[in-house]
């Protein structure tokens, strides 16, 4: 069984082809899978924070949901372990654009490919958030005494992301 592609398979940003078909019923997307990231808020949103960190991306590109899962993961268990629940972590984007394949059949020895069509509108095997080059894709609200193990977490993050982000610190100020 074939698993998933490559990330970079995905990661350029481009406009839907959408599909135009004197049939109705052929021309939009009819099934669309469940999306994989399970909570898009976790920890205390109550607290009166002091520092606002944010990873910012660098490009324009497409994260695949399973990517962003990933990453919340690994920051939200980071955080969890050093902090408990004095922190507040917030995903900013969700995966709307669906990634469609057309997928393609091998022989039984692999030494060629079915040609397949042109333009062909494929199924839809995965969902991918469009994020545009500064856009905020998580946010962690902490106090001074967490701030460099929200640092850390987004570093650990970043490998598990397609694209190159950057780090920033922002203080709150408190009126």
């Amino acid at each position: 069984m074939v698993g998933l592609r490559k990330g970079k398979c995905y990661r350029r940003l481009e406009r839907p082809y959408t599909r135009k078909s004197k049939y109705k019923s052929k021309g939009y997307i009819k099934a669309f899978p469940n999306h994989k990231i399970s909570r898009f808020e976790m920890g205390d949103k109550s607290k009166p924070y002091e520092f606002k960190v944010r990873l910012v991306s660098l490009g324009t590109l497409q994260i695949r949901q399973n990517s962003i899962e990933s990453a919340r993961m690994v920051v939200n268990r980071k955080l969890q372990e050093v902090l408990g629940t004095n922190y507040y972590l917030k995903i900013n984007v969700f995966p709307h654009h669906a990634l469609r394949e057309n997928k393609m059949l091998g022989g039984a020895h692999a030494d060629r490919l079915q040609t397949g069509m042109a333009h062909s509108f494929g199924k839809v095997v995965n969902s991918a958030a469009q994020v545009k080059r500064g856009k905020e894709l998580l946010t962690v609200w902490v106090f001074k005494a967490g701030l460099d193990q929200a640092k850390q977490a987004f570093k650990s993050a970043n490998p598990r992301l397609s694209g190159k982000f950057s780090i920033e610190v922002e203080p709150i100020s408190l009126v």
